[in-house]
């Protein structure tokens, strides 16, 4: 193990460890060297940073060659968020997908499949399953990224992606404690309010995190959302209530607390990221994520002085700061111990095949049924209805249906519409009437992300199928709306396989 700078004091090194800090550039900057040979302990990586999996192996070398022990940490859910294919569409369904099968030892495989992908690019502590039950389907940033609506489904899939996932040597991080799932807010904007009783969030929210810790996650993160049951002043993140009371001595959890990145608005809009990292920590968080947003070496510096005064004003105790940095330390031990990446046991078209299994397609009444669908033998119009980024997802990663039929029927034609400026009803019809211009002649094939959410996207659906009814319906996100079309396909999720999922049935032709 590379020897910490023997000019940086143990207050210092303390806070410097409990920082999971990001960068930009797919090279490790001089700055961040710098720090892990002072204390830095670990490193979140983003899409920014991820240009290949060659890349990526020499970048996590990189890191430690500076810092043997070091821990790299990633945002890689598979589904509609990936870090390892930002720039194609991940190659495994997400939560939503796996849920909707709800086959545990299919989840289990993925997740296997997916740390073990992880793990031979160097990384070794994964910021996910998702948690969270989305019994609110108006949810703006959880939706796929859940299991499913049903508590018990979301537990028993979140206890089979921890263990799949750490039995490929890769740390799980369960997340968003306690429950982000209720809220129709986007904690990256805003800071959610979630208003029922705790017994409905011990018997409903709670139950995916008892079933994860039974499971044997190596860490948890927070959630910047208020939760006036369990703390009517501080969001979770920063209340000694949720993390110590009870994740800590009512949960029996033990294992690291990492925050979600402090950048947030829900934190940093409040409390700006200085103090909100030092209140976190007091309250019981172990580790400090920062850098989707920020990331540069005055940042983790500020950070680092922060947390270095509060215990010096007597603010944070100086114990609780090096509890904190113990358990960063004791996890990178259990990922040295874990040791290389795990064999494919499950084989590399694992994601394929559960997003196959996902599917669910439906014929409108009247126009026959699935089995009667004549497959599509001549290149469509695939028309995308557009909603905003969720941010968490990100706008740089491709999706929908239009790559895979391109490939299968060369001359398909796209086009992306979404709602635009202007009322949404209008915006909406706008968008069927510009659709249908584009498409002329040809089949189209419409493909929709929370159509439900939408309300200028389903009126974009109610010109298209009033003027086309043969029109095909590819739902992408959560399948909340009815089923129309003259073949509706929700494939649960707009990952890369789940549109070549969908673009199989549609052309008739398997196996791409």
């Amino acid at each position: 193990m590379t020897t910490l700078a023997s000019g940086t004091d143990t207050l210092t090194r303390d806070a410097l460890t409990v920082l999971q800090p990001g960068f930009t550039g797919t090279t490790a900057p001089d700055w961040l060297l710098r720090r892990l040979g002072e204390g830095l302990a670990s490193v979140g990586l983003f899409g920014r940073n991820i240009a290949s999996p060659g890349q990526l192996a020499a970048l996590t070398a990189q890191l430690r060659a500076e810092r043997d022990d070091v821990l790299v940490a990633i945002d890689e859910e598979g589904g509609d968020v990936t870090r390892l294919e930002v720039r194609s569409g991940s190659s495994f369904p997400g939560n939503h997908a796996l849920g909707a099968v709800d086959d545990v030892e299919l989840t289990h495989q993925v997740a296997h499949e997916l740390g073990r992908r992880l793990a031979s690019c160097g990384v070794n502590l994964n910021w996910a399953p998702s948690a969270d039950v989305n019994s609110d389907p108006r949810n703006p940033v959880i939706g796929v990224r859940s299991f499913g609506a049903d508590t018990e489904l979301t537990a028993r899939h979140t206890a089979a992606y921890v263990t799949g996932l750490q039995s490929a040597g890769v740390a799980a991080c369960t997340k968003h404690f306690p429950g982000h799932g209720d809220t129709a807010v986007d904690s990256h904007h805003a800071l959610p309010r979630i208003d029922v009783s705790a017994d409905v969030l011990g018997e409903r929210e709670l139950a995916p995190f008892r079933a994860a810790i039974a499971a044997g996650t190596r860490a948890v993160m927070s959630a910047h959302i208020l939760v006036p049951a369990l703390d009517p002043d501080r969001p979770a993140t920063l209340s000694r209530r949720i993390l110590t009371g009870l994740l800590r001595d009512e949960l029996r959890y033990d294992g690291l607390i990492v925050t979600d990145g402090m950048e947030m608005r829900a934190i940093a809009g409040t409390y700006g990221i200085e103090r909100g990292s030092v209140l976190a920590i007091a309250a019981g968080a172990d580790a400090i994520c920062v850098g989707g947003g920020l990331a540069d070496d005055a940042t983790v510096l500020r950070l680092r002085d922060a947390l270095v005064a509060a215990v010096r004003a007597g603010e944070l105790p100086e114990e609780r700061l090096a509890e904190a940095a113990d358990r960063v330390r004791a996890l990178a031990r259990w990922a040295g111990a874990a040791g290389g990446p795990a064999e494919s046991t499950h084989g590399t078209e694992i994601g394929l095949h559960a997003a196959r299994r996902a599917l669910t397609v439906t014929a409108a009444p009247g126009l026959g049924s699935p089995d009667t669908f004549e497959p599509l033998t001549e290149p469509p119009y695939v028309a995308a209805l557009t909603p905003v980024a969720n941010i968490a997802v990100g706008d740089e990663t491709p999706w929908g249906v239009a790559a895979e039929l391109i490939h299968l029927l060369p001359g398909t034609v796209t086009g992306s519409f979404s709602a635009g400026d202007g009322p949404e009803n209008e915006a909406g019809e706008d968008a069927g009437r510009a659709a249908l211009q584009a498409a002329g002649p040809r089949r189209i094939v419409a493909v929709v992300r929370d159509e439900h959410r939408h309300p200028w996207m389903a009126a974009a659906l109610d010109a298209l199928l009033a003027a086309r009814p043969d029109t095909i319906v590819v739902e992408m996100g959560v399948p909340q709306a009815a089923p129309r079309g003259a073949l509706h396909i929700a494939t649960h999720g707009a990952a890369r396989v789940c549109g070549r999922a969908a673009a199989e049935v549609i052309t008739g032709v398997p196996g791409l």
